[in-house]
């Protein structure tokens, strides 16, 4: 058992360092695809180095390894800003910070290594070829729902930033995964050069044909709202390190407070302040509320704000109106394992292990789901707090559809080079996916109105000290993914499989 076991493992069962090594530039490449670069080529580029590093593999384990290595890559380059929250506290946290970049890359790793796994299972290089797509294609959707989900650097995020992206209201992020690695190794799957110079074109076709389409949707005309929503969204410039201080907080406050009051050229619809927006909780906070209704004349508020209830400490969204009077909360539910709670935590506490568990105190409860909140003049609202933007999934379960969304988040964590940029690019694919305009408003930024094509009408740049008042884009109508999600993408993979497994079935026989 034990040799079994450690197979994988052996010197001979690994292919050499220099192979891995490009296995991992290769990864890095693909990351440049990623926000804030863009660089959708050169992802192409290095997707398609990695799969012939690949496909040359005919060994299952040896070509595990190299996916892995490419996604070692991939990950460690896309997702660095990982180490920052570690670096808030540094002379508390800052020694987890590498541990916290290793583990991600090299955990997020393994879902490449069943890509590569995958394309080394299928007799003929054609079908290897077909095998590594279906393979990064399953991992995609796997790492979106696996263990509560964690789809962040996927494949077709590379075009979160070209008309390619409008695709995603058809087929979804996984969709767009499925696109990008089918047109980049098919046509590696051709026996010689000739040939896929041949299969290229296709390719080439079914890419610019995306292209195409996605100007398309952008080119049509806008769809007219029957009544204006007027909103302000406030970005107060909290550092994360600055923020609870206790000679710093009033500060913060205050500074909020003041861009609430600033004149407004129309009559606003309600004032938006960003996740954990003030330093104390929701109970008894009902004097805040009334100064905060007495400095904005009257406005409806949501203010991003913690609260108790028992032992239990919640990550909310508050809704007050223009009376002060709290009229809705929302409590975020998809939270954050490990950085908001402690899996299994609360099973933990029947075994006295009660310092992980959230109904003791210790992290956040998860709410009791995704749902509407009418705010009359302002409309139906799907509220979103920082991390439940990431996932499509969420956005769909709230059964019926909002007139928009908000996003309330507090990307101070994530530093200012990567992290809060992909997170706005997520936010700007969820609006895609679901035709549904999307507002966020972010501690420290980016702060921003986005329509139903994804494009940032106004935004509030990262480390910017301010308020803007926004007209909220008309929605569109319902996208075919926001009507089906994920099940066609995922039943369109599984026949595909089925399919490749009896060909190579019918080949043994």
């Amino acid at each position: 058992m034990i040799a079994r076991l450690s197979a994988p493992f052996r010197r001979d069962a690994r292919p050499p360092a220099a192979r891995l090594l490009g296995a991992i530039l290769c990864g890095a490449g693909i990351a440049m695809g990623q926000a804030p670069w863009g660089a959708w080529w050169l992802a192409l580029i290095g997707l398609g180095a990695l799969a012939v590093l690949i496909l040359a593999e005919t060994r299952p384990v040896r070509a595990a390894w190299l996916g892995w290595a490419g996604g070692v890559g991939h990950f460690a380059a896309a997702m660095f800003w990982i180490v920052e929250p570690f670096l808030v506290d540094p002379d508390t946290y800052g020694w987890m910070a590498p541990f916290a970049l290793v583990f991600t890359a090299t955990g997020l790793a393994l879902f490449w290594a069943f890509a590569g796994w995958m394309s080394a299972l299928w007799p003929g290089r054609a079908c290897r070829a077909m095998g590594l797509v279906l393979g990064f294609g399953l991992a995609d959707l796997a790492r979106s729902y696996v263990l509560t989900g964690f789809p962040w650097a996927l494949i077709g995020h590379v075009w979160i930033d070209t008309p390619v992206a409008q695709l995603a209201a058809w087929f979804g992020p996984v969709g767009l995964s499925v696109l990008t690695v089918a047109v980049v190794i098919l046509p590696l799957g051709a026996r010689d050069w000739s040939m896929r110079g041949l299969v290229t074109i296709p390719s080439v076709a079914v890419l610019a044909l995306g292209w195409s389409l996605g100007l398309w949707r952008l080119a049509l005309p806008e769809v007219p709202r029957d009544r204006p929503i007027h909103v302000r969204l406030v970005q107060p410039d909290a550092e994360q390190h600055l923020k609870w201080r206790a000679d710093m907080w009033r500060l913060f406050l205050d500074r909020q407070m003041a861009l609430s009051a600033k004149p407004s050229a129309v009559a606003l619809d309600l004032i938006v302040w960003p996740e954990t927006a003030v330093p104390f909780l929701l109970d008894g906070a009902e004097p805040f509320f009334e100064r905060l209704a007495g400095a904005t004349g009257g406005v409806p508020v949501a203010v991003g704000i913690q609260r108790e209830i028992g032992a239990r400490f919640y990550n909310s969204l508050a809704f007050a109106d223009g009376a002060g009077r709290v009229i809705d909360v929302y409590d975020k539910w998809h939270l954050v394992p490990f950085g908001e709670y402690v899996p299994l935590g609360d099973a933990l506490a029947a075994f006295g292990l009660t310092a992980f568990a959230a109904q003791e105190g210790n992290g956040y409860s998860p709410g009791p789901g995704p749902r509407l909140i009418d705010l009359g003049r302002a409309g139906r609202v799907l509220p979103l707090i920082c991390y439940e933007a990431v996932f499509p999934q969420d956005v769909r379960a709230a059964g019926d559809r909002p007139d928009w969304i908000l996003q309330v988040t507090n990307d101070g964590w994530f530093g200012k080079i990567a992290g809060p940029y992909q997170h706005l690019a997520q936010a700007r694919l969820r609006a895609i996916e679901q035709g549904l305009p999307l507002l966020r408003a972010a501690n420290t930024g980016i702060s921003a109105a986005i329509d139903g094509r994804g494009r940032v009408i106004d935004a509030l740049p990262l480390g910017a000290i301010g308020a803007i008042d926004v007209a909220v884009p008309a929605a569109l109508p319902p996208t075919p993914y926001s009507r089906m999600g994920d099940w066609p993408m995922g039943a369109l993979l599984a026949f595909l499989l089925a399919a490749l497994a009896w060909r190579r079935s019918a080949k043994v026989h």
